[in-house]
């Protein structure tokens, strides 16, 4: 135990106090949303064909398990900056209710544990991406935030990542069509968490972190580039079309949602306001979910 490790004695935690600071520490939301898009791009894999509820299971479970060791060693990394911030104060470790060595301990196990499950169950491919995914997620990204805003965008390879993982575990390797689900998801981030970033603006610059594009903060500038990204869904939201993993019901709801994050990103950059950044950013949860629901519906 590190001697200032500001963490209280595990006996004076209850249970409910414990499994609510565990849940805080792996993100339990953000968690769920990211295993989605890796069961997902199981589904849709072309060998995929029997769709075994054990199998999706250990695959929720292991995907569940990485990304929230991916995000235990972020919230141990920051827990100074976190501390910093109104949104990210409370959390177990930046708040001093757990240690770091508590975190440690738990991210080290379940990301073991996770990675052990992806290759026991599936093979050494999704695995070793999963790996990959956390180590980039946890050990690149997670500093370069307070360098420079290209931390976005190395940020949204591990962000893609699962769709790559899930993929892969059904598929054995990686084609055209796993690539095509990869770069929804990855076109996908960059308006999205600029969103976040602009609604968060104060708190990320009190915390020295670097999010926006612009380094004026949220200028027109930054809104362009939501409008540049968004547009590039457009081709990207396609591609599964082409790749044969879907067909046209799904090319059309695919489009029509682009459409709307386009419209979105324009209105951003019209209204300049944070109301208008909410708006990108609750929409951009609205697009994922639509998007890939239907190329999942479009193939059973």
């Amino acid at each position: 135990m590190q001697q200032n490790d500001p963490v209280q004695p595990l006996n004076t935690r209850s249970i409910g106090t414990r499994l609510r600071d565990y849940m805080l520490l792996v993100k339990f939301s953000l968690t769920i949303m990211v295993v989605f898009s890796a069961v997902v791009s199981y589904l849709l894999a072309p060998k995929v064909v029997d769709y075994d509820v054990v199998m999706i299971c250990i695959l929720f479970v292991a995907g569940f398990l990485i990304t929230g060791s991916a995000n235990a060693i972020n919230q141990v990394v920051e827990k100074d900056t976190d501390a910093l911030m109104k949104r990210t104060a409370k959390r177990p470790i930046a708040s001093g209710r757990m240690g770091v060595t508590e975190g440690w301990i738990f991210a080290i196990l379940t990301g073991v544990a996770g990675v052990f499950l992806m290759w026991y169950y599936f093979n050494g491919l999704s695995a070793g991406l999963s790996l990959f995914s956390l180590f980039l997620y946890a050990f690149i990204y997670t500093p370069l935030k307070k360098v420079n805003s290209i931390s976005v965008l190395v940020g949204a390879v591990p962000g893609a990542l699962p769709c790559l993982i899930g993929y892969a575990a059904g598929n054995d390797v990686i084609d055209f069509g796993g690539w095509a689900i990869f770069g929804i998801q990855f076109f996908w981030q960059f308006p999205h968490f600029w969103a976040i970033a602009w609604i968060s603006h104060k708190d990320y610059e009190s915390a020295g972190f670097r999010m926006l594009p612009s380094e004026k903060g949220p200028t027109k500038y930054s809104a362009v580039q939501s409008i540049i990204y968004s547009l590039l869904l457009i081709p990207v939201g396609v591609l599964p079309y082409f790749a044969g993993l879907t067909g046209w019901l799904s090319l059309l709801i695919v489009l029509v949602a682009n459409v709307a994050m386009v419209y979105l990103s324009v209105r951003l950059y019209r209204d300049m306001e944070i109301k208008a950044a909410r708006k990108v950013m609750f929409g951009s949860y609205i697009y994922l979910l639509v998007v890939f629901f239907a190329l999942l519906a479009d193939k059973l």
